[in-house]
């Protein structure tokens, strides 16, 4: 059996850590005045005391690296830790939540999901409102530096291909990790403070502006309004168009241009790929949109333009409901979602360059039956795709199918329609944010799905945010006797 102590120490540190940020909220509602800021108190004293413990009675096992399934181990165990003590404000504050729903909301939180169980969010306290919207800038940064370090590492769903450019970490993950969260965080913070300056700038409340630029910087989609991107309009959505394109790009290229690699983000083939994607699907929205509907052109450019750029990101804000769009527009948003942005990026979902890797490796397979005695190897970036990498891509698919499937069925058994079962699966799994239907779709929430159903999504947005096999991994007996 192996030391689980390194583990626990890094999961006690960063639970402590949780329960500072939870001051930041408590001094909001402190300044307000209204009697809400014990709850945010109570959580911190109680998420740090935890959280020190732990880390203190497993200090003796600090190391410079990780094993392997100490790896698995922590990437999940974190992601799992911190949405239970997450869900405190929620479980003892105004909302009064169940277990199930403080959990439920803490982990889309964290996982940028974006789906909630919450109603009437313009009346909450105003720390409540932030808490939820620093969950998902908390949880953002953190899925940059797994995708980056740790899943590279653990050569999950062919991400190890992005290994010498998430630089070297093999025997010393920890140091590595806190390395490229330095150089990360500075770009992070800085998109951040320019989202918050434009959407104040162009006239949004300054704390709607706090609350929004937090949550499109995360491609978490939570809002302060009920009505979400809805309660604002016009020059505002191309604004969030924008910093969502930004998030849903490769960190690791934005440091290379800061180092000085000017060409680094146009040369990146999931760039081009992902912004192509973009550009041929709102081209597709507006006009069928604009003949459909009696509408101005810009309206049907802009409604387009800002919901398919949420859906595909993962922010899952809605500007409009979609829904009475008609079921073409629901159809393509399910299958949107299931895109996702780039390797690196605070997007979720499939991502691009895994359908990149398959697109070429069904087309040097067709080569191959055209030509049995050539030779066409499958290449991504001019650079030839070990079959390591293929494997873990396909099995990526694989795995990702069976399990939205799955997830699908599981719902409808506890007597959820077909479209609120399937498109909820594809919610949690790709953690995007809304579901379709009436329900659980832009213009509804989860609140009223029973609690199985809640448990099974909070579930699937844990797997889903970890790309399905880390967290597969540790449920082998393989694992356990390694």
């Amino acid at each position: 059996m192996f030391d689980m102590r390194p583990v626990g120490y890094v999961i006690g540190l960063m639970v402590a850590m949780l329960g500072l940020t939870m001051l930041l909220p408590f001094a909001v509602d402190l300044a307000n005045g209204n009697g809400h800021h014990s709850v945010f108190l109570q959580s911190a004293l109680l998420t740090f005391l935890v959280g020190g413990f732990v880390a203190l009675s497993c200090q003796t096992a600090k190391v410079k690296g990780l094993t392997l399934q100490q790896t698995f181990l922590l990437t999940t165990g974190v992601w799992l830790a911190l949405p239970i003590f997450g869900a405190l404000p929620f479980l003892f504050g105004a909302t009064e939540s169940r277990l199930v729903d403080a959990v439920f909301e803490a982990m889309s939180g964290l996982t940028t999901t974006g789906s909630t169980v919450l109603s009437g969010l313009d009346g909450l306290p105003m720390g409540l409102n932030l808490w939820r919207a620093m969950l998902q800038w908390l949880g953002g940064i953190g899925i940059i530096v797994v995708a980056m370090v740790f899943l590279p590492e653990l050569r999950v769903g062919g991400m190890q291909i992005f290994k010498s450019e998430g630089f070297d970490t093999m025997g010393k993950i920890l140091p590595r990790a806190t390395e490229i969260s330095k150089q990360i965080s500075g770009i992070y913070v800085g998109i951040t403070l320019a989202c918050f300056l434009t959407y104040f700038i162009m006239g949004m409340p300054a704390f709607d502006a706090v609350i929004h630029a937090l949550t499109t910087v995360a491609t978490g989609g939570f809002s302060n309004h009920d009505a979400s991107f809805g309660a604002f309009s016009g020059p505002l959505e191309y604004a969030a168009v924008v910093f969502m394109i930004l998030a849903a790009l490769p960190f690791v290229r934005y440091v290379q241009l800061v180092n000085g690699h000017s060409s680094a983000l146009w040369h990146d083939s999931q760039v081009r790929g992902f912004l192509m994607t973009l550009v041929v699907l709102v081209i597709l929205f507006s006009v069928v949109l604009g003949y459909m509907f009696p509408r101005s052109w810009e309206q049907s450019f802009r409604e387009a333009l800002f919901n398919v750029t949420s859906i595909i990101s993962g922010t899952g804000y809605a500007s409009v409901d979609y829904m009475v769009w008609g079921s073409f527009f629901v159809t393509m948003f399910f299958f949107i979602g299931l895109i996702g942005g780039c390797a690196g990026s605070t997007a979720c979902s499939i991502k691009i360059f895994r359908y990149q890797l398959l697109f070429s490796a069904t087309r040097a397979q067709i080569n191959r039956i055209r030509n049995p005695n050539g030779i066409f190897a499958v290449r991504y970036e001019g650079r030839r795709v070990s079959e390591d990498v293929l494997n873990s891509v396909m099995s990526f698919f694989v795995f990702f199918t069976v399990t939205l499937g799955v997830l699908a069925v599981l719902l409808a058994l506890t007597g959820l329609d077909f479209v609120t079962a399937l498109s909820g699966a594809a919610t949690a799994v790709a953690n995007i944010g809304p579901g379709l239907g009436d329900t659980i779709g832009p213009a509804g929430n989860f609140a009223t799905l029973n609690d199985t159903a809640k448990w099974l999504l909070i579930a699937g947005m844990l797997i889903g945010r970890l790309e399905l096999l880390a967290v597969y991994a540790i449920l082998t007996p393989q694992f356990w006797r390694a």
